[in-house]
C-alpha cells in the first residue's frame, strides 16, 4: 500500500545548518582565492631603490656621453667627472624630496614632468652655484651643460614613461602591491576599510576580512569584501596562497583577544599591523607606519625583507657557486663511493619542510641500504644504526651526504645556505611529532631553511631523540630568525667545518 501524500505533505523538513552552509560557502570563496595565482611579491622599497641607482646611471651616461661629443678631451676632466657625478647625485635627492620614487609617481609619469624638470634644474643650480663661488666658470663649458640638460630631461621623461608600462604590468599580476587582510568584521574594521578605500592606496589590495565572531553576528561580507573565516582559517589561507600583511581592525583594549590572535598567527612570514585611526591611545609619531595616509601599528614586521632578502640571495648564489666548484672533487668522489658501495641510486630525494611550511625536495647523498630507505624520516637513524650502509656512516658523520644540497640552493632556490635546517614531514622526537613537541614550531619555517645554522654550531647536530633536544633547536632557529645578518651568516659558515670535528652525536 501506498503511502499517502498528505501525511507525506505533511512531514516537516529538515532543519538546514545555516552556520554550517555559511562556512562551507566561505571556504568555498577562501579555497577559490587562495587557488587563484600570485607571482612572488616585488617589494617596493626595493624597486624604488633599483629606480634610483637607474637614474642615477642614466643621467651619468647621459653626462659622459656630452662630455665625450662636446668637449672630446680637456686638460680639466677631473672638473667634468666630478660635474657629472655631484649633479647626477643631486638630481635623484632632489627627486626624492619631490616624492618621485613613491608608487603613486612611478605610475602617474604625466603628473610628474613638471617634478622632474623641477629637480633638474636645481641640480643644474647647484652645478652653476659651486662654479661661482669656487670661481670655476671658465672650467666647465656652457655647451656641455646645455647639451646635458636637455637630454637628460628628455632621457628622465621616456624612461619614466617606459618604466610606468612596466609597473603597470607588475601591478595587474599583483607582484608589487600587498595581499593583505582584515581581522575584524566589526564597526572598526568596516571604517577602516572605508578609509583605505577613500585614501585610495595603490600598494595594498584587500583580499577579504576573518573574523572569530559567530555567524549571528557577523555579516557575510564587510563593506564589500568577503568574510573568508576564522583566524584558524586565516593560517591555512596564508599557507596556500601569497598573503604579505594582515591588519588588526580591532580596538586596542581587547587586549586578550588580540594576543591570542598573535599567539596564531606570529608563525606566519608576514607583516601584522594594529589599525590605529580609531583608537582614542595616542603614540609618538615615529610609533606609526602609514598606508597611504592611514596609520598603523607596527605589531609584527616579516624577517628579512626588502634588501635584507636581495643581500641574502646573492650571497647564497655567489658563494654557493664557489663552494659547487671548490668542492666538485668531493662531490664527485663521494658519488663513486656511494655507487661502488652499495646498489641503488647515488642521490636520495626527500620530503621537508621549506619556507612558510611548504613541501619541498631536499637532495643528499644515499646514505642507507635501498631496500631500508625512509623518505618520511619516521624512524631516526641511532649508532649503529644496520640500515645505514659503510659508506653512508663516514659521510653522514663529516655531513658530506648533505652537500648535493647546493643544488637545491644554487639551482632551485628553495634552502639558503645559512637557515633552519628543513625537517623531514613526519620527523618525530620521543614519538612526538617536532610540531607537537614544540609550541610554536612552525615559527621556524617564517625563512627559507637552510644546510647549515645556528643550532648546528651550538651542538643540536643529529639526532633528536628527546622533546628537550628539538625544543633547544628550534629556539637556536629563532634567535637566529630575530638576529639575522649577513655577518651572522659568514659566522655560522665560518664555525660550520669546526662544529663537524666536535660534532659526537651525528649518526
Amino acid at each position: 500500500m501506498s503511502a499517502s501524500p498528505l501525511k507525506a505533505l505533511d512531514t516537516p523538513e529538515p532543519p538546514i545548518d545555516l552556520a554550517a552552509e555559511t562556512g562551507k560557502a566561505r571556504a568555498k570563496l577562501a579555497k577559490a582565492l587562495a587557488a587563484n595565482p600570485a607571482g612572488d611579491a616585488i617589494s617596493l622599497v626595493v624597486l624604488s631603490g633599483m629606480v634610483r641607482v637607474g637614474e642615477f646611471a642614466l643621467l651619468a651616461a647621459i653626462g659622459a656621453a656630452a662630455y665625450f661629443s662636446y668637449v672630446r678631451y680637456d686638460d680639466n676632466h677631473w672638473y667634468y667627472l666630478a660635474a657629472i657625478v655631484g649633479v647626477s647625485a643631486a638630481a635623484v635627492l632632489a627627486f626624492q624630496s619631490f616624492h618621485g620614487y613613491a608608487l603613486g609617481a612611478l605610475r602617474s609619469p604625466r603628473g610628474m614632468i613638471l617634478r622632474l624638470a623641477g629637480a633638474w634644474s636645481m641640480a643644474f643650480l647647484l652645478l652653476f652655484a659651486v662654479t661661482f663661488f669656487f670661481k670655476l666658470g671658465s672650467e666647465v663649458s656652457r655647451g656641455f651643460a646645455s647639451l646635458w640638460f636637455v637630454f637628460g630631461l628628455a632621457a628622465l621623461a621616456g624612461a619614466r614613461f617606459a618604466l610606468a608600462r612596466f609597473i603597470d604590468r607588475l601591478v595587474a599580476r599583483g607582484r608589487i602591491v600587498k595581499r593583505a587582510v582584515i581581522v575584524g568584521g566589526g564597526d572598526l574594521g568596516r571604517d577602516f576599510i572605508r578609509q583605505i578605500a577613500s585614501a585610495d592606496v595603490g600598494e595594498v589590495r584587500l583580499l577579504g576580512v576573518f573574523d572569530d565572531r559567530t555567524d549571528k553576528r557577523a555579516t557575510l561580507d564587510v563593506e564589500g569584501l568577503p568574510k573568508l573565516g576564522t583566524v584558524d582559517d586565516l593560517l591555512e589561507f596564508a599557507r596556500t596562497t601569497r598573503l604579505d600583511l594582515v591588519i588588526f581592525a580591532l580596538p586596542i583594549v581587547a587586549e586578550e583577544r588580540i594576543q591570542d590572535m598573535l599567539r596564531k598567527l606570529w608563525v606566519l612570514p608576514i607583516d601584522i599591523r594594529l589599525a590605529a585611526h580609531a583608537n582614542r591611545l595616542r603614540f609618538r609619531p615615529r610609533s606609526y607606519s602609514y598606508l597611504g595616509s592611514v596609520p598603523v601599528l607596527d605589531l609584527f614586521d616579516r624577517p628579512i625583507a626588502d634588501w635584507d632578502v636581495v643581500v641574502k640571495l646573492a650571497f647564497d648564489k655567489i658563494v654557493g657557486t664557489l663552494a659547487l666548484i671548490a668542492l666538485s672533487p668531493v662531490l664527485a668522489l663521494a658519488a663513486i663511493a656511494v655507487k661502488l658501495d652499495s646498489r641503488g641510486p647515488v642521490l636520495f630525494k626527500q620530503k621537508r619542510h621549506g619556507f612558510n611550511n611548504e613541501f619541498i625536495d631536499v637532495y643528499k647523498f644515499r646514505s642507507m641500504y635501498l631496500e631500508q630507505q625512509d623518505p618520511g624520516a619516521t624512524r631516526q637513524v641511532t649508532r649503529d644504526d644496520p640500515r645505514v650502509t659503510r659508506v653512508g656512516r663516514f659521510i653522514r658523520r663529516t655531513s658530506i651526504d648533505e652537500l648535493p644540497q647546493l643544488f637545491n640552493v644554487v639551482l632551485k632556490g628553495n634552502l639558503s645556505l645559512v637557515g633552519p635546517r628543513p625537517h623531514a614531514v613526519s620527523a618525530k622526537a620521543a614519538n612526538v611529532k617536532y610540531d607537537e613537541a614544540v609550541d610554536g614550531y612552525f615559527a621556524r619555517h617564517r625563512v627559507k631553511p637552510g644546510i647549515t645554522g645556528w643550532a648546528q654550531i651550538n651542538g643540536w647536530r643529529g639526532e633528536t631523540d628527546t622533546e628537550e633536544k628539538i625544543q633547544n633547536r628550534v629556539e637556536c632557529d629563532l634567535y637566529y630568525i630575530e638576529n639575522w645578518s649577513i655577518w651572522l651568516d659568514i659566522y655560522i659558515l665560518a664555525m660550520t667545518p669546526i662544529s663537524l670535528v666536535k660534532s659526537k652525536n651525528a649518526y
